[in-house]
Parts: C-alpha cells; sequence; structure tokens
C-alpha cells in the first residue's frame, strides 16, 4: 500500500528510495522489536544472496514507468495461490534461503516490493508466526538498503536527487511506522499460525486487485 501510494504522487525513483528508507526503519525496528525469533542462519543467506542481487541490479538499474511498475506489483499476489504441487519453496533450507536473498530482492528492485515473493518462502514452512515475522523483518533490511543504494545513486547521477519529499515527512513517517510495528506485534500475538497465513494471503491480493486496477487507469490515460 506504502508503495502504490508513493508512487502516485512522487517520480519511480524517489518512490523506490522513500519507501527503502521507510521500510528500512519499519522492518528494522521489527527485528530489534522480535530479534528473540530471529533464526538468523537464513537472514545471512538471505543477505548473501541480496549481495550478489543487488550488485547486479546496480549495473542495469532502469526505473519502470508507472502503469508498468503497478501492473508488477498487482501480479505479484498471484504467486501467493500456486498450487502447493507446483512449487515447494522454504526459507528454513539453505540453498532456498539463498535463492530467496537473490530472487526477492531483484523483483524488490525491479516490482518495487516483493512481499508476496517472500511470503512463498515463509508461508509453507513449519515456523510458528513470530520466527516468520522476525526472520522476514531482518530480510527486508537488506532488500531495502540494496533499493536505497540503487535507486539513491540512479537519483544521484540522473536528477541530482531532486524529486525526494521534504525531510518533516520522514520525521513524521518514521516515527509512526514504529509505532505501527509495536501495534502489529500486538496483533500477532493475539493470531494463530493458520490465521496469520491465511489473511496475509488474503490481504496481499485485495491489495494486488487495487495496483491492477491503478495500472489498467494509467495505461488508458496514456493512451
Amino acid at each position: 500500500v506504502l508503495m502504490g501510494g508513493l508512487a502516485l504522487v512522487l517520480p519511480v525513483s524517489a518512490a523506490f528510495v522513500t519507501h527503502g528508507l521507510l521500510q528500512l526503519v519499519a522492518n528494522g525496528w521489527r527485528a530489534i522489536l522480535h530479534r528473540q525469533h530471529v533464526a538468523w542462519r537464513i537472514v545471512a543467506l538471505y543477505a548473501l544472496g541480496s549481495l550478489i542481487a543487488g550488485g547486479v541490479m546496480s549495473l542495469i538499474a532502469l526505473a519502470p514507468s508507472k502503469p508498468y511498475l503497478f501492473l508488477f506489483m498487482g501480479l505479484l499476489p498471484a504467486l501467493l495461490w500456486l498450487p502447493q504441487d507446483w512449487i515447494r519453496l522454504d526459507a528454513a533450507k539453505p540453498a532456498q534461503a539463498l535463492a530467496s536473498g537473490v530472487l526477492v530482492t531483484a523483483v524488490n528492485l525491479t516490482a518495487g516490493v516483493a512481499g508476496p515473493l517472500l511470503d512463498i518462502f515463509f508461508v509453507r514452512t513449519t515456523l510458528t508466526r513470530h520466527v516468520i515475522v522476525a526472520t522476514k523483518a531482518a530480510t527486508q533490511v537488506f532488500a531495502h538498503l540494496a533499493k536505497i543504494i540503487v535507486y539513491g545513486g540512479l537519483m544521484l547521477r540522473s536528477h541530482g536527487g531532486a524529486g525526494m519529499p521534504p525531510l518533516w515527512l520522514f520525521a513524521v513517517a518514521i516515527p509512526l511506522s514504529m509505532l505501527g510495528t509495536v501495534v502489529g506485534g500486538r496483533i500477532l500475538d493475539r493470531m494463530t499460525d493458520i490465521n496469520f497465513k491465511r489473511y496475509t494471503r488474503l490481504i496481499v491480493t485485495a491489495v494486488g486487485i487495487l495496483y491492477l486496477v491503478q495500472a489498467g487507469q494509467l495505461f488508458l490515460s496514456a493512451a
């Protein structure tokens, strides 16, 4: 939702960097709050994969147009509805933890978000909801850091950093994101593992539908 809102009001590169900064803080704070649940082996392998993807993507970084950005974001939730027999991914397996770092970071740098793809690596694991949330938060610190570096560099080279929102917006948004993380943690404590995975899929899908509608409107207006 945040990435979609930013993409509506900011240039695409600025939206990537702004989203990366806000989510870096939110996920970093979430990882700190739930640090006792973080699966650090998964995080380490993910970070390695993220470094690989970030290095490659920095060589070909090209911000997509807004219609395609919303199209990419809208299509991603479809991954969560693939039959389990078609694709069996589990971030608890070392090779797949590394693969998740490469793939999720690459998609994050292309579509701006990659939550549904990341969820595929966790939604079918035997990990508890607390471990899933904490570990995903820690991994996304690296994904959003890559986004800031790649698109921040692109903005500096092409626009001198122009297009970024004012600093006061960050001063307001960062504390709110940290507060939201605390509230989200309390909601998490009240949920079961099964309901957590079910609601995650439904909410992400609903947001994806909104993105597809927006993509359609943007394509039509450009026609």
